[in-house]
């Protein structure tokens, strides 16, 4: 994330929560269910707080699809290198076991984040003191973010979900909206 960039750099690896399951059985899976649960997620926060929806980009969506194919051949869960400056996307990243969380689990999760947001200048912006808190939802309903593609990959039991934006959210010195 731009944050991690500009303030000094962080811990590789996004913090691993373990939550309960309220079903044992399989999620549902398909990109058509993908996208649509991403959207209609994505755009239900923003319009909760007054932003336009995003749309979704396919190049997105193809490049977050390379990033969790690589995660899912690794076993490492961690964001992605990205060079500053244009082309620089914003990502989301989530980690559970393979086929247990449905789509909208797992964005449920980053929009959870609401909770502990306050809308203060980037990083001072989680009630929490601790950034990394909400960075997910911030990228969500960053006001200049307009695009999102999202997909997942499964290898080793597990299941990754990347969404990258465009333009990137979480600018030191900005509001979320």
């Amino acid at each position: 994330m731009l944050v991690c960039a500009l303030l000094g750099g962080c811990a590789r690896g996004p913090e691993q929560v373990v939550e309960p399951r309220p079903s044992a059985a399989p999620a549902s899976r398909g990109a058509g269910l993908l996208r649509g649960a991403m959207m209609a997620a994505h755009n239900r926060a923003r319009a909760a707080v007054g932003l336009p929806p995003l749309v979704w980009d396919e190049r997105l969506a193809a490049r977050a699809k390379a990033y969790a194919d690589t995660m899912a051949r690794t076993g490492r869960f961690e964001h992605a290198d990205q060079p500053m400056g244009p082309g620089r996307q914003g990502e989301n990243l989530f980690e559970g076991t393979r086929g247990a969380y449905a789509y909208d689990e797992m964005i449920g999760y980053w929009v959870a984040e609401k909770r502990d947001f306050v809308n203060g200048v980037t990083p001072m912006f989680s009630r929490t003191g601790r950034w990394e808190d909400v960075a997910h939802y911030t990228q969500i309903v960053w006001r200049g973010t307009t695009a999102v593609g999202c997909a997942t990959a499964a290898g080793g039991g597990r299941e990754y979900l990347v969404c990258r934006y465009s333009p990137p959210g979480n600018v030191v010195g900005q509001r979320a909206f």
